[in-house]
């Protein structure tokens, strides 16, 4: 379903919702109507975060990040709740913050590509003030992305194996990129075409994450370095490259493993690579 779709010309709007059209001779109902639009999708937003509360219930204090070989498990200490959106950020919310879907593979509940690291921030500075305008969230919190260390942390769901549905990805039979346990639960060269479904339509993490294995690798916050950075600084010096996490459509379901990452350039832009949001205390990163 399209929403907040508007076109203007010669003093009329068009407003296009769900199944019906609506014809205004002045643009003030339209833009109340287009208002209403961008409303609800700030609160579908909201309403679509997963709390995360690192050392309380079902969440570990610590992710742990297997060793390679005989080496130990790396445990990382998590500091303070934090949430985290269900899905990587769809079309429609994106045209209905920055005015402009750049994304090659159309449809409003796919995930957005096709936009470089410093446009996926400023969503999240445009969208914080849409937020706290509309009351949604707190003057003390803010939507950015996520550091590596929570995305990882959020992937896994408190999993030690190579997926967060387990070890393997291909079944007895499974030939080249054929992976049929993957397939459940990401989108990869084995099963997908092109970015074209709509997000969280495979199964979700143990966190009810969607497409944290596949369709978009997604960036995160942290400057590129060649091991997982512990500690994120969270500030506006641009980095000349960023990390990506989560494999995509375009990869084999090797790259979608809960450890996989990546460098990407903050000038580029793909259409395998999208982001997701975290929702945080202004200023604070879990780790």
């Amino acid at each position: 379903m399209m929403h907040g779709f508007t076109t203007r010309r010669l003093g009329w709007a068009i407003l296009f919702s769900g199944a019906m059209w609506v014809a205004c001779s002045s643009l003030s109902p339209c833009r109340a109507a287009e208002d209403a639009e961008v409303t609800k999708l700030l609160q579908t937003f909201v309403d679509e975060l997963v709390p995360i509360t690192p050392g309380e219930g079902k969440f570990p204090a610590e992710l742990t990040r297997p060793g390679a070989g005989d080496a130990a498990d790396q445990l990382i200490k998590l500091n303070g709740p934090f949430a985290i959106a269900k899905y990587e950020v769809p079309q429609n919310l994106y045209e209905a913050v920055m005015g402009e879907n750049p994304s090659k593979w159309k449809g409003p509940r796919n995930s957005v590509e096709m936009m470089d690291w410093k446009e996926a921030r400023a969503f999240c500075a445009k969208l914080t003030d849409l937020l706290k305008d509309a009351k949604l969230i707190e003057a003390d919190e803010e939507i950015r992305l996520p550091t590596e260390i929570e995305w990882e942390y959020c992937c896994r769901a408190g999993t030690t194996t190579r997926y967060s549905f387990g070890d393997k990805a291909q079944s007895p039979g499974d030939e080249d990129k054929q992976a049929s346990l993957l397939d459940e639960y990401g989108w990869h060269t084995g099963n997908a075409a092109g970015n074209d479904p709509p997000v969280g339509a495979l199964k979700p993490n143990p966190w009810g994450l969607y497409d944290v294995h596949g369709y978009l690798w997604e960036f995160c916050s942290n400057r590129w370095t060649e091991s997982v950075a512990i500690d994120a600084e969270i500030d506006d010096r641009p980095p000349g490259a960023v990390v990506i996490r989560g494999g995509s459509w375009k990869d084999r379901f090797e790259d979608l493993a809960s450890a996989s990452r990546r460098r990407f350039s903050t000038r580029d832009r793909d259409d395998a690579v999208g982001f997701r949001c975290v929702k945080a205390p202004v200023g604070k990163a879990a780790r």
